[in-house]
C-alpha cells in the first residue's frame, strides 16, 4: 500500500486551534459498519451507542508541562527542550532547539533560583540529546511551575492556563505523556457517571503517548515505515474486566487509538489480555487482524498519518475517506481540539 492512498484534502480553518466550550459537546459522526449509515450527532449523544455488558478502554495517561525553557550557561544562549522519554532516573531523552548550540558537557538553566537545570551527556537519534536533570525538591512540582504544555504543532499558538486543564482528560492520571489521547478529551465526569449507571464497564490502561505520533511518515509504502516504541501498563484488575466482558459476549470499545494499540499489544493470539508492563511499536494498518477491539471512539487524524490507518483497519479504507469527506462538507473540527467520531 502506498502512503499517497491514505491523503485527503483538508481545508486549514477545519484544524481547530482551541477547544469546544464543553468537553461532550463536540460533535460526533457515528459510522455503523454492518449499514455503512451515518449519523450526526453530539459527544454527550454517545450514551445511546452504549449497552449494558460493553466496556469502554481508556487511556489514562498525563501529559506533562513536556515545553522547557531555558539559558545556556556562559553563553547565555536561550535554549527551549522537550522531554521525550525518562530512561532511567533522572535522565532524559528530549528534544532540543537550537540543537547545533548544544554539545554534550553544556549546561541549560531552567529557573533563575537554579532550582531545575540539566547537563548534556550525549547525543540521542533523529537530533535529540540525553540530559541528566538536576534539580531541588519534586521534579514533577518543578514541571508543573515551569514548564508548559507541549501541544501539536499544527495548533498555531502557545499554550496557555485553559490548556493545562483541557489538553488533558478528565480520568488522567499516570504521568508521562507529551501529547493527549484526544479521544478521551470529550468525556466529562458527570457523562463518565452516566456511562458506569447504565451497565457499561470502564478498563483504564496506561499508554504514554510520544512525540512520534507527531513524525510524518516519510516513506513511500506504508510496509516500510517504522513505528516508534512507547510504554505501556494493564494492572490485572483491569485486564480482567476486558476479559470477563469478551467472555461474556459484550463489546470492547476503545476509546482511542492509544487504547487501542494498547490492549492490542498485550493480547494473546486468542485475544485474551495479558497483564503488564512493557513497550510496543505495533503498527496497525489495512490487513490487521483485531484481537481484542469491537469498536472505537476517535477523534479525525491527518492526511497520510498512522492513525488514519489504524482507523481505516478497522472499518475500510475507501469508506474512511469517504466518511472523511463528508465530515469535511460538514464542517466537523479535525484534530487533537477537534470533534469526535463512534465506529461500531
Amino acid at each position: 500500500m502506498r502512503i499517497e492512498d491514505f491523503d485527503y484534502d483538508l481545508p486549514e480553518e477545519l484544524i481547530a486551534q482551541h477547544p469546544a466550550d464543553k468537553r461532550d459537546a463536540s460533535r460526533l459522526l457515528v459510522a455503523d459498519r454492518e449499514t455503512d449509515k451515518l449519523e450526526h450527532r453530539h459527544f454527550y449523544n454517545i450514551l445511546e451507542y452504549l449497552n449494558p455488558g460493553d466496556c469502554l478502554v481508556m487511556n489514562d495517561s498525563k501529559v506533562i508541562p513536556a515545553r522547557l525553557f531555558g539559558i545556556k550557561e556562559i553563553t547565555e544562549a536561550k535554549i527551549e527542550f522537550l522531554l521525550i522519554k525518562r530512561i532511567q532516573g533522572d535522565i532524559w531523552e528530549v528534544m532540543v532547539r537550537p540543537g547545533k548550540k548544544l554539545h554534550v558537557g553544556d549546561r541549560v538553566s531552567f529557573s533563575e533560583d537554579g532550582s531545575l537545570s540539566a547537563k548534556i551527556m550525549e547525543y540521542g537519534e533523529n537530533g535529540t540529546r540525553i540530559v541528566h536533570f538536576e534539580y531541588e525538591g519534586d521534579f514533577h512540582d518543578l514541571l508543573d511551575r515551569i514548564g508548559r504544555i507541549p501541544l501539536p504543532p499544527y495548533i498555531e499558538r502557545e499554550s496557555n492556563d485553559e490548556d493545562k486543564s483541557r489538553y488533558q482528560t478528565v480520568y488522567c492520571k499516570e504521568e508521562g505523556s507529551v501529547a493527549a489521547p484526544t479521544a478521551g478529551l470529550h468525556f466529562t465526569e458527570d457523562l463518565i457517571e452516566m456511562v458506569k449507571q447504565k451497565g457499561v464497564k470502564i478498563a483504564y490502561v496506561t499508554l504514554h503517548v510520544g512525540i512520534g505520533t507527531f513524525r510524518p511518515v516519510k516513506c513511500e509504502t506504508v510496509e516500510e515505515h517504522k513505528m516508534h516504541f512507547e510504554e505501556y501498563e494493564i494492572d490485572e484488575k483491569n485486564a480482567a474486566v476486558i476479559n470477563e466482558t469478551k467472555q461474556a459476549g459484550g463489546r470492547i470499545i476503545s476509546v482511542g487509538t492509544t487504547s487501542t494499540r494498547t490492549v492490542e499489544s498485550a493480547a494473546a493470539s486468542d485475544g485474551t489480555v495479558i497483564p503488564g508492563r512493557g513497550n510496543t511499536n505495533i503498527f496497525i494498518y489495512p490487513g490487521y487482524r483485531f484481537k481484542v477491539i469491537d469498536s472505537l471512539i476517535t477523534n479525525f487524524h491527518l492526511p497520510k498519518s498512522t492513525l488514519l490507518m489504524l482507523v481505516s483497519a478497522l472499518y475500510n479504507r475507501e469508506k474512511i475517506l469517504k466518511i472523511y469527506k463528508e465530515a469535511v462538507e460538514q464542517q466537523y473540527r479535525f484534530f487533537s481540539y477537534g470533534d469526535a467520531m463512534l465506529i461500531l
